[in-house]
C-alpha cells in the first residue's frame, strides 16, 4: 500500500467520523441523539495503516474526560439501539420519502438562519468580530435575496461562509476547557460545559420568543427529522464503518470541541 493510500484511508475514517458527529449534532443539541460503549474498544480515526496491517494509536487521554462511563454507555444505547432505530430512523425514512430533497434542504436553511442571533453574540464575546460580521451580512442577504433564508444565496453567490460560534465554545475561551463527557436521553453528544452552554443557546434563538411551547416543541422535532433525512445515508455508512461507535464518537466530540475553543 502506498503513502497515498495510506493517508486516504485515515482520511475516510476521520470524514465519516465527522459526518457521524455532524449527524449526531443535529438529531440532538437541542433533543435527540445516539451513543455506545468501551474505553478499551478504538475509535476507527485512531486506526493507522503500515503497510498491509492495522494498528491502533496512542491513548490521548480522552478517557479521563468519561468518568461517567457507565451511564453514558447506558445512555448512548437507548439513544442509538432504540429510540433512533424505532422511531426517529423510520419516521425520518418516510419523510425523506414524502419531502423532495430540494425542499429538505430549504427547510435546513430556514432553521439556519433563524439561528443567527447565537452565531453573532458568540463571536462577539469571543472577540471574533470578522465572524460577527459575516453573520450580519449572511442574516442581511439571505433574508432579502435569499428570500426569507430559504437559500443561501450569501455563500453561493458571494462566498460568505458562517461562523460556527455557540456558546459551549465562548465558556471555553474564558477558562472553562476541560469538562466531563456526558450523555442524556434524546440528546447529542455533550459535556457538563456544553450543556450548561446549550441552555444559554436556547435563550438566544428568537423562535422561543414567539411561539409557545408546544409550537416550539413542534419546530424543533421538524427541524431534527429534517436533518435526520438528509443524512439516513451518511450515517448508515458510517455505523457500518465504525469499530467501536461510542468511543467514536466521545473521542472525535471532544478533540473537535477543543479544535473548535482554540480556532
Amino acid at each position: 500500500m502506498t503513502e497515498g493510500e495510506k493517508e486516504a484511508v485515515v482520511e475516510r475514517s476521520r470524514a465519516s467520523l465527522l459526518a457521524l458527529v455532524l449527524v449526531l449534532g443535529a438529531i440532538g443539541a437541542g433533543p435527540f441523539l445516539k451513543v455506545s460503549v468501551a474505553t478499551a474498544a478504538q475509535p476507527l480515526e485512531e486506526v493507522v495503516v503500515t503497510d498491509t496491517k492495522l494498528r491502533v494509536g496512542n491513548e490521548d487521554g480522552t478517557g479521563d474526560y468519561d468518568p461517567w462511563e457507565p451511564f453514558n454507555d447506558k445512555m448512548f444505547t437507548f439513544n442509538h439501539d432504540y429510540f433512533d432505530r424505532y422511531l426517529l430512523k423510520p419516521v425520518a425514512k418516510g419523510y425523506d420519502f414524502v419531502i423532495p430533497d430540494g425542499e429538505k434542504q430549504v427547510i435546513h436553511n430556514m432553521f439556519d438562519n433563524v439561528a443567527m442571533p447565537k452565531r453573532l453574540v458568540n463571536s462577539l464575546l469571543q472577540g471574533k468580530f470578522l465572524g460577527a460580521g459575516r453573520e450580519l451580512a449572511r442574516f442581511i442577504i439571505n433574508s432579502t435575496i435569499g428570500g426569507a433564508g430559504m437559500t443561501d444565496v450569501a455563500k453561493y453567490q458571494f462566498g460568505i461562509e458562517r461562523s460556527n460560534e455557540d456558546t459551549g465554545q465562548t465558556f471555553g475561551t474564558y477558562g472553562w476547557r476541560e469538562s466531563r463527557y456526558l450523555v442524556l436521553p434524546f440528546f447529542s453528544p455533550l459535556t457538563v460545559r456544553d450543556g450548561v452552554g446549550y441552555v444559554f443557546d436556547l435563550a438566544l434563538d428568537p423562535i422561543n420568543y414567539f411561539l409557545p411551547i408546544v409550537p416550539s416543541v413542534g419546530k424543533r422535532s421538524e427541524e431534527i427529522v429534517n436533518e435526520r433525512a438528509i443524512n439516513i445515508e451518511t450515517f448508515e455508512s458510517v455505523e457500518e464503518g465504525t469499530l467501536d461507535l461510542y468511543s467514536a464518537v466521545r473521542n472525535y466530540y471532544i478533540k473537535n470541541r477543543e479544535k473548535q475553543i482554540k480556532e
